[in-house]
């Protein structure tokens, strides 16, 4: 029978022999990973399409989840994680609806490396990691020929497995109609991916701390001063590391709770237990974009410029709001506060970026929230502004006179040029500088003022 282990052969054939380590291999994974979804697949909406994957889902994000249709390869153990006695992934020989993934058995002989094939219309790739323990290696195709002997080798594993998921997938295949290979694919894809890996992974030279400026000698001072944006650049490619460290594998737990949540023999206490894992992953891996957004645009020229024009877009600001309410009353209702919305009528829309601002409203309203006592409510209101859009977040149920300027009470201290810190609770958030370079990158501008608030302003279109 045919095997997945067949298939990553299949795959590496006249691929170098590896000669990096487990933990090489599995950061050029996520790096992968990351470069496929983030500048491949997402920034051409919508998508049709079809995935496969073992020993685990590989993507993570929830765009690409509901509309390309998936099949797993997920180990048996992981059905006693619960006690029902049905699959921890959906599926289990069924059709998967659209938007959701189908679960399938993986073989001893399968091995446990994992695998990848995402295939559309205009993109067609495999990747999987290969090789022994001091030769690992990862494997990135996208020509024709490989792509489509692995997709034979697909079908026979499955014809002497599941030959109804076979024939699901051969009829997916068939639903995409012709495919176009691009040539470049591979010129564009390792380039972005070194990027990344050199994001992720950043050279830092650490020196001892020298007490007493005139011992020092002249040189290590001509050094250290030499090296200053050097060493704030390390500091932003770390930063943004560790965010990407932090974000990836929540979106993979994030995936797998999901899948778990749409079953309907679950007690009603893991239901719930369920529900808030999805909500507490949902809102670090926000917090954390947007901290990487942050560290990626303070290494850009020109950080403190908007974006141009043609960059953003009409924004019904109030349907905006209106359709997070939901989301930020179940995150505030966490640490027991309330949120009000008020938002005049007839508002015109503003130029922005949609996507990244529902994004930067939430973490706003989390940094605005989080040093407030229990019982206290948050009000956002939208009001008009001469030519532009007043929004405003306001806090009842605490003193005012302890406001920081950001809508709490809380202490904090600048950890670099994006951050800023509790050094009591050690709650880390965007540092003020950084919220208002975010906002102004949308079109909006930030302003504060210690006890009165917060507010941002938006031009009309």
């Amino acid at each position: 029978m045919v095997s997945l282990a067949d298939l990553r052969l299949c795959l590496a054939e006249g691929v170098p022999t590896g000669v990096g380590n487990e933990d090489c291999a599995r950061r050029q994974w996520w790096a992968a990973l990351a470069t496929l979804q983030e500048d491949f697949l997402l920034p051409h909406q919508p998508l049709q399409g079809l995935w496969l994957a073992a020993p685990l889902p590989a993507l993570y994000e929830p765009a690409l989840l509901q509309q390309l249709q998936g099949w797993v390869w997920a180990p048996s153990d992981l059905d006693g994680l619960l006690p029902s006695p049905a699959p921890l992934l959906p599926g289990a020989g069924n059709p998967a609806p659209c938007g959701s993934f189908q679960r399938l058995a993986l073989a001893e002989e399968d091995g446990t490396d994992p695998l990848l094939l995402v295939i559309t219309p205009q993109l067609q790739v495999a990747l999987c990691l290969d090789g022994p323990a001091e030769g690992r290696r990862l494997i990135v195709r996208f020509d024709p020929e490989a792509l489509s002997e692995a997709l034979g080798l697909i079908h026979g594993h499955l014809l002497s497995q599941d030959p109804a998921a076979s024939a699901d997938l051969r009829s997916a295949l068939e639903r995409l109609g012709p495919l176009r290979s691009d040539d470049q694919l591979g010129l564009r894809f390792w380039p972005r991916l070194g990027e990344r890996l050199a994001a992720m992974a950043p050279s830092l030279t650490l020196q001892p701390l020298v007490h007493g400026g005139s011992d020092r000698p002249a040189q290590a001072q001509e050094r250290q001063a030499g090296d200053t944006p050097r060493a704030v650049s390390s500091e932003l490619a770390l930063l943004e590391a560790l965010t990407h460290e932090v974000r990836t594998p929540l979106a993979t737990i994030r995936t797998l709770i999901r899948s778990l949540l749409r079953r309907n023999d679950l007690p009603s206490v893991v239901r719930q237990r369920l529900e808030q894992i999805d909500g507490e992953c949902s809102e670090q891996i926000d917090r954390f974009g947007l901290i990487f957004l942050a560290a990626e645009l303070q290494r850009q020229p020109g950080c403190e410029q908007p974006l141009e024009s043609h960059d953003l877009a009409r924004t019904d600001l109030s349907a905006v709001l209106h359709q997070q309410q939901e989301l930020w009353q179940r995150q505030l209702a966490r640490r027991g506060l309330d949120l009000e919305l008020a938002i005049a009528d007839g508002l015109s829309p503003v130029l922005s970026d949609p996507a990244r601002l529902e994004t930067m409203l939430g973490g706003l309203i989390d940094r605005f929230s989080r040093g407030l006592p229990s019982g206290s409510r948050v009000t956002v209101s939208l009001l008009p502004a001469g030519s532009r859009l007043k929004l405003q977040l306001n806090s009842e149920g605490h003193d005012p006179s302890e406001n920081d300027g950001m809508g709490n009470g809380e202490q904090r201290e600048l950890v670099g040029p994006v951050l800023s810190w509790n050094p009591t609770t050690g709650s880390l958030q965007l540092s003020r500088q950084a919220t208002q370079r975010l906002f102004h990158r949308l079109g909006g501008r930030l302003t504060e003022r210690n006890g009165s608030g917060l507010t941002v302003f938006f031009p009309v279109c």
